[in-house]
C-alpha cells in the first residue's frame, strides 16, 4: 500500500503550488488568495522510483472561529491523522507566526515523520530570514521555492529515504484475487460483503458513510483464494461532509489501486448517476478490471424489457466501460450474489492472460491489412511488430515509424480488434505506440 504524504500549513503559504509541482501539473487551484483550497486534492506520485499518494489540504488557522476556516482546520487534522509523512509549509516572507508555532505544538503530539519546510525562499534576501524559524526548536529546516523549484530536490530526496520501494507487479498465480467493492455511500457495499461472507464482517447501516476505512477480508471459495476489500463510499465533493468520511476517499482510492477487480455497485432504484460514472472512471484510470453490480434489484418492478432498459442506460452513461460485465443482484435477499464469483474468475482469467508474441504479430498483420490506416503526407504507416509487455491490465506496445501520426480512431480500431481476436472482451487493455529504433 502506498504511503500518504500530506501537505499542511496556514492559508496562502504555497501548499497547492508544491502539490502541483510534485504532481506534475496544475491539478490544485493556485491563486493568491487565502483559502483557495477547501477540499483536499490528491494525486499518485513517484520520487526516486518510490510511489506515494500526495494530499493537498486546506489552510490551517488554529485560532479562527470563522466557519469555513474551522471546517478547513478539521480537514487538516484528519489529514494529519491519516498521513504517514507530513510536509509542514511556512512562508519566509511572513516570518514565523503564532499560527506556525501553534501548528508545531500540535505536530509534536503526533507520532508522524514531519518535515518543516520554509517556502518562497527565492534568493539571499529571503535566506537571511530563515534563522527565526529555528525558534521552533526543530533540528532541520528545508528552505525551498515551490514556484521556481530550488530546494525541492533536496527536500524530496530526504523524504524518499522514508518511503518504501515500489512493490513488484503482481503476476504470481498463487496470489489471491483482490476484489474492491466500491461505489457511492448507501448503495449496499457492506451489505454485499456481509452476504458474500455469510456474517457481519462490516457494519451495514443505512446511514451514508458508515464505512470509514478499507476493510480486507480473505476468503476461499471452491479452492480459490480471494481478498475482499470493502471501501468507504465516495461522494460528490459538494456532498462530502466534514467528518472522517471525507478523508475516506483517499482510503478508497488506495484500495482501488491495489485491487485486480472492482465491483462497482449501482443502486437499481436510482439508476446510474454521474457520480457512479466518476467512481468507475477512477478504477478505469488505475487499469483495474470492473464488474458493474446493480444492487437492490429485488425492489424493482420488472417486465420483459426491464433488464434491457437498464443495460442500455448503463452502457449509454458509461461508454468507456462498454466491455465491463453487468450483473443484477440483491445483497439483502442474496439473489444472484453467488454468481458474482463466476464473473470474477472469468474476468481475472482475461486480466492475467498473455498472448504469445508470434501469434500476436501474425494476427495484428492480418488486422492491419484488412483495414490499413490512411497515409500521412503520401507516406504509408509502417508497423514493425507488437509485443505484450505486461498483464493486469493486458498491455501491448506496437512499434511503428511515426507514433504521433496514429489517429485516435485507428488506435480505437486496433484496440477493439485485439479484444475480439484474443479474448479480452471484458477487461481494460492498453496499447502504446513506440518509434522503431533502427
Amino acid at each position: 500500500m502506498k504511503p500518504v504524504i500530506a501537505i499542511i500549513g496556514r492559508p496562502n503559504v504555497g501548499k497547492s503550488t508544491l502539490f502541483n509541482r510534485l504532481a506534475g501539473g496544475s491539478r490544485a487551484i493556485v491563486i493568491d488568495e487565502p483559502g483557495a483550497t477547501r477540499d483536499r486534492n490528491y494525486a499518485d506520485c513517484t520520487w526516486n522510483d518510490r510511489p506515494f499518494t500526495l494530499i493537498d489540504t486546506g489552510g490551517f488557522e488554529p485560532a479562527s472561529e470563522v466557519e469555513i476556516l474551522v471546517q478547513m482546520r478539521e480537514q487538516t487534522k484528519l489529514a494529519i491523522e491519516e498521513a504517514d509523512i507530513i510536509l509542514f509549509l511556512m512562508d519566509v516572507r511572513d516570518g514565523l507566526t503564532p499560527a506556525d508555532e501553534e501548528i508545531t505544538r500540535m505536530l509534536r503530539l503526533v507520532d508522524k515523520t514531519v518535515f518543516y519546510v520554509v517556502n518562497k525562499v527565492d534568493g539571499p534576501r529571503h535566506e537571511a530570514h530563515l534563522a527565526e524559524f529555528y525558534r521552533l526548536g526543530v533540528e532541520t529546516l528545508h528552505p525551498l521555492s515551490a514556484q521556481h523549484g530550488p530546494g525541492l530536490d533536496e527536500l524530496m530526496d530526504d523524504v524518499a529515504l522514508h518511503l518504501p520501494a515500489a512493490e513488484p507487479v503482481r503476476e504470481d498465480a498463487g496470489e489471491p484475487i483482490r476484489i474492491a467493492v466500491i461505489g457511492r455511500p448507501n448503495v449496499g457495499k457492506s451489505s454485499l460483503v456481509n452476504r458474500i461472507l455469510g456474517f457481519e464482517r462490516t457494519i451495514a447501516n443505512p446511514v451514508p458513510g458508515t464505512t470509514r476505512d478499507a476493510i480486507d477480508t480473505p476468503l476461499t471459495r471452491d479452492g480459490k483464494r480471494y481478498l475482499l476489500i470493502d471501501t468507504a463510499g465516495i461522494r460528490r465533493k459538494s456532498r462530502i461532509s466534514l467528518t472522517m468520511e471525507k478523508y475516506s476517499i483517499v482510503q478508497a482510492m488506495k484500495a482501488i489501486g491495489r485491487a485486480d477487480i472492482a465491483l462497482v455497485l449501482l443502486d437499481a432504484q436510482e439508476g446510474i448517476s454521474e457520480q457512479d460514472v466518476k467512481i468507475a472512471g477512477l478504477a478505469m484510470e488505475k487499469g483495474t478490471a470492473c464488474i458493474l453490480v446493480v444492487n437492490k434489484w429485488d425492489l424493482i418492478e420488472k417486465d420483459n424489457h426491464t433488464v434491457g432498459a437498464y443495460v442500455e442506460q448503463i452502457r449509454y452513461r458509461s461508454k468507456f466501460l462498454e466491455f465491463a460485465p453487468i450483473i443484477f443482484v440483491s445483497a439483502l435477499s442474496g439473489q444472484r450474489v453467488s454468481k458474482i464469483f463466476a464473473l470474477v474468475d472469468r474476468v481475472f482469467a482475461q486480466y492475467t492472460k498473455r498472448v504469445e508474441t508470434g501469434e500476436l504479430n501474425r494476427q495484428i498483420r492480418a488486422i492491419i491489412e484488412a483495414n490499413p490506416p490512411p497515409g500521412r503526407q503520401n507516406r504509408p504507416h509502417i508497423f514493425n511488430y507488437i509485443t505484450q509487455v505486461t498483464v493486469k491490465p493486458p498491455t501491448f506496445v506496437l512499434f511503428v515509424r511515426e507514433p504521433k501520426a496514429i489517429h485516435f480512431s485507428y488506435e480505437r480500431y486496433l484496440v477493439n480488434r485485439i479484444r475480439e481476436t484474443f479474448g479480452f472482451d471484458e477487461v481494460p487493455i492498453r496499447l502504446f505506440f513506440r518509434k522503431k529504433v533502427s
